[in-house]
């Protein structure tokens, strides 16, 4: 068996078999990727069903001068997810990547940002221009739903429920959910929606699509990251923020304001609770809290 074809064989069932999104499914086949340039780099002829536990370790070894711990765990994660899948196709019997640990890192505990940042970058935003009022209801619209950036550039004005008060989310491996909207940020999106995105020429197949550049199209990841960081320059905020920053403070002011985990895991779309405790460390005081509140001996 080829590099090339067990790669597209993998791709393949991630996608059908366990629903994966395209940007997982390009991130799994990356680690695959690297692994196979380093046998081409070196010379090494081998198989996905000869290669050896010793010979992983050579490219670990090689990828960790260059990379830090966490890519290097993440990158040995992707490759144990390839020769699984080999397993499971009885290409393999063993997964050579079995006994070689991922280095240890700490829990990156995600940056966050106060209610006032969060009302100051609103408030910094332009509205004498045409983007200005769909930038506030971008805003708006991360920090209520606490959506990833790819949801939210995939938001079509048929996912509004707004009679509900409620936004149907399309998330990692095309799963749905609905998540709860309040009222200033429905607000918004109408204004946006009734008094920008309709002057617009959209462009056929975004008919549908909520959030659209000067052009008519759906807009980019990479545009949204831009509006968010020129934000964050133009009211000297001294932080590194992304939309991801608006997820991460939704969560914690939720929590910090009494919310249970399960009900924030439910509304972030995370597929384990424990994926969703993170967010615990980064205000413990909101344990103390909790005890004091609901202990019979307090």
């Amino acid at each position: 068996m080829k590099w090339e074809h067990a790669l597209k064989d993998y791709k393949l069932y991630l996608k059908i078999e366990r629903g994966l999104s395209i940007n997982s499914i390009n991130s799994y086949a990356l680690d695959v990727k690297k692994l196979m340039e380093f046998l081409e780099f070196n010379n090494i002829n081998t198989s996905p069903i000869s290669i050896t536990k010793e010979t992983l370790q050579q490219f670990i070894y090689d990828i960790a001068k260059v990379v830090n711990a966490r890519t290097q765990s993440r990158i040995i994660s992707g490759l144990r997810s390839f020769f699984n899948y080999l397993i499971f196709e009885d290409y393999r019997t063993d997964n050579p990547l079995e006994l070689i640990e991922s280095p240890k890192i700490g829990r990156k505990l995600p940056d966050t940002l106060s209610i006032e940042d969060i009302n100051r970058l609103i408030e910094a935003i332009d509205l004498s221009k045409p983007e200005g009022e769909r930038n506030r209801a971008i805003l708006e619209t991360l920090y209520s739903c606490g959506l990833r950036v790819s949801e939210l550039t995939n938001l079509k004005i048929s996912d509004l429920f707004f009679e509900e008060g409620f936004i149907k989310v399309t998330g990692k491996g095309d799963k749905q959910r609905f998540v709860p909207i309040v009222d200033s940020a429905q607000k918004y999106i109408i204004i946006y929606k009734d008094s920008v995105r309709n002057q617009l020429s959209i462009q056929k197949g975004h008919e549908d699509t909520l959030f659209l550049n000067r052009r008519g199209k759906q807009l980019t990841r990479a545009m949204i990251f831009t509006i968010i960081k020129q934000l964050a320059v133009k009211i000297d905020l001294n932080k590194t923020i992304s939309p991801h920053t608006l997820r991460h403070s939704f969560a914690t002011h939720l929590l910090e304001n009494g919310a249970d985990l399960r009900t924030i895991q439910l509304m972030l779309g995370h597929e384990s609770i424990t994926t969703t405790e993170i967010y615990v460390h980064v205000d413990k005081s909101h344990l103390k809290n909790v005890l004091h509140t609901f202990h019979p001996r307090k």
